[in-house]
């Protein structure tokens, strides 16, 4: 109760937190967070998991830097999928239907579900090589009237 009394009269005393010995390092920055390929599995995992969502574990495909969210161990045969040559990977990735498949040094699997590109844009790692196309819209002479109806 004295404390609270002295704060709200104005009168408590004020000691500055010493520097020495605090542990805060701020928070992650992103050019600390690229994955090292040679690695385990469970290593580029735990990477992956732990840099997720802030600053976001990353990695350079096609000359762009791409970022890695939602991962998961992969305990199972090797998928089918389309490869993905990925810098600094001893193995290319497969775009799959369930994600991306990176390999571990170890030869083991981690799925990785989306990813972020430079512009800020963010697809399900399944979709990586359709992320360009897009389909027009084409609409029925009913939906035609209806559009114009609305307007």
């Amino acid at each position: 109760v004295e404390a609270v009394h002295l704060i709200a009269d104005g009168k408590a005393p004020r000691i500055p937190q010493p520097k020495e010995g605090a542990t805060y390092e701020g928070i992650q920055k992103k050019e600390n967070a690229e994955i090292s390929w040679d690695q385990p599995a469970a290593a580029l995992h735990n990477w992956i998991r732990g840099h997720d969502k802030v600053p976001g574990a990353w990695t350079t495909i096609n000359d762009q830097v791409v970022t890695f969210y939602g991962s998961s161990l992969l305990d199972a045969s090797v998928p089918a999928g389309q490869e993905l040559t990925i810098k600094g990977a001893s193995r290319p990735g497969l775009v799959t239907k369930n994600g991306l498949v990176v390999f571990g040094n170890d030869g083991k699997m981690v799925l990785v579900r989306n990813l972020q590109f430079e512009d800020g844009k963010m697809i399900p790692a399944s979709k990586y090589f359709s992320a360009d196309e897009t389909a027009a819209l084409e609409l029925t002479e009913e939906e035609k009237k209806m559009a114009e109806d609305i307007r």
